[in-house]
């Protein structure tokens, strides 16, 4: 990012000029790493957008009008839940499938829910305050049955859990990348899998591209269809380097060293009397996500004492996911979160075990 700034640092696609060229070259070459790092089926089906939020607002509002009918889980986060809610007071038929306390889903209920006539079926790839893994091949598949498109939301999974988009029979993926893809806030995107027709998504903003400047219509051309406005190129240099990092790390890797964090955590955490413990206990179901609750106690005391007093650092409440919440019964207070990732420490992970012990115990 920095030699992005000190090189480049014109607007992408605005000039012919050598850096514009140069801040163009470097937003392409990153869409060429996203696609290929998510087996997108061409570079210019990554719709770059501000994060996960956008590109899934993007999916849903271009493609869902009154009467149609879109399926979704009881886990979601408000990302997916507060645009689904706005388009039912406009006509479209939400419906939710239900998960149960361990917020995993059940491909039959999930295929109970998507009936002949739904349009969408919309998940998220992993709980955000469990860690829980939906079954996304079931999921696809029970979705091309219905002649419905599978949107998956990969804000908890992208650079955590392989995702091809072509192999898994995802038609729309949103991802984000100041998570596990290790880039700055303000990137991320939606890729089209090759059954999206660009024809039938609506653009969410409209705007100036750099392309078709003599007209006053929205091009059609894909990717300047959905990215009116400048990009946010430095990040998005970023982006590229953080998912670089990652492939030369290996996602196996990654993963393998995260979950024996999360399990330590999770094991340190299950001999101190009084936390509760949610989610599934098995580690290949889940993230390396921890939530807990300490029954007779307000979490947000315990939180701050955590931070203030310790140094550890947790999300508290209901992680934006009230939904999820309702479904694990513990709506409305929420659960500490703990979220293990690459540059934790197993030394970090005691310290916390030993300071919620010291907490619980006084």
């Amino acid at each position: 990012m920095a030699t992005y700034l000190e090189r480049f640092g014109g607007n992408p696609g605005r000039s012919g000029h050598r850096l514009s060229v140069a801040a163009g070259r470097a937003v392409y070459e990153a869409r060429e790493t996203v696609a290929e790092f998510f087996g997108a089926p061409d570079p210019l089906r990554v719709i770059f957008t501000p994060n996960a939020t956008y590109a899934i607002n993007l999916a849903l509002r271009g493609l869902l009008g009154p009467g149609d009918r879109v399926v979704t889980s009881s886990v979601e986060h408000n990302s997916v839940m507060r645009p689904l809610r706005a388009l039912e007071k406009e006509g479209v038929d939400v419906v939710v499938a239900r998960c149960d306390a361990a917020a995993a889903l059940d491909p039959a209920e999930l295929a109970r829910a998507v009936t002949p006539g739904t349009k969408l079926v919309v998940l998220t790839h992993a709980s955000n305050v469990t860690g829980t893994i939906l079954p996304v091949a079931e999921a696809a598949e029970i979705a091309r049955r219905a002649g419905a498109l599978f949107l998956l939301d990969a804000a908890q999974t992208a650079g955590y859990l392989p995702i091809d988009v072509a192999r898994m029979g995802i038609d729309l993926l949103a991802f984000t990348g100041h998570k596990a893809l290790q880039g700055p806030s303000g990137t991320g995107g939606l890729i089209l899998g090759q059954e999206v027709e660009a024809e039938a998504l609506r653009p969410l903003c409209h705007g100036g591209t750099g392309s078709a400047s003599e007209s006053e219509e929205q091009p059609a051309v894909l990717p300047d269809k959905y990215e009116a406005g400048t990009l946010n190129a430095v990040g998005l240099a970023g982006l590229r380097a953080g998912i670089e990092h990652l492939t030369t790390v290996g996602l196996e890797a990654v993963r393998g060293r995260e979950e024996a964090l999360a399990e330590a955590l999770r094991e340190g955490l299950a001999d101190v009397a009084d936390v509760a413990l949610y989610g599934p206990a098995e580690a290949a179901r889940r993230t390396p996500v921890v939530s807990i609750g300490l029954p007779g106690r307000r979490l947000a005391d315990v939180a701050l004492r955590l931070d203030e007093e310790y140094g550890v650092l947790a999300r508290v409440g209901l992680q934006c996911a009230p939904a999820c919440h309702r479904t694990l019964g513990t709506f409305p207070e929420g659960t500490i979160r703990l979220s293990p990732g690459l540059n934790t420490t197993r030394e970090e992970i005691d310290h916390t075990v030993a300071a919620i012990r010291e907490i619980a115990s006084a």
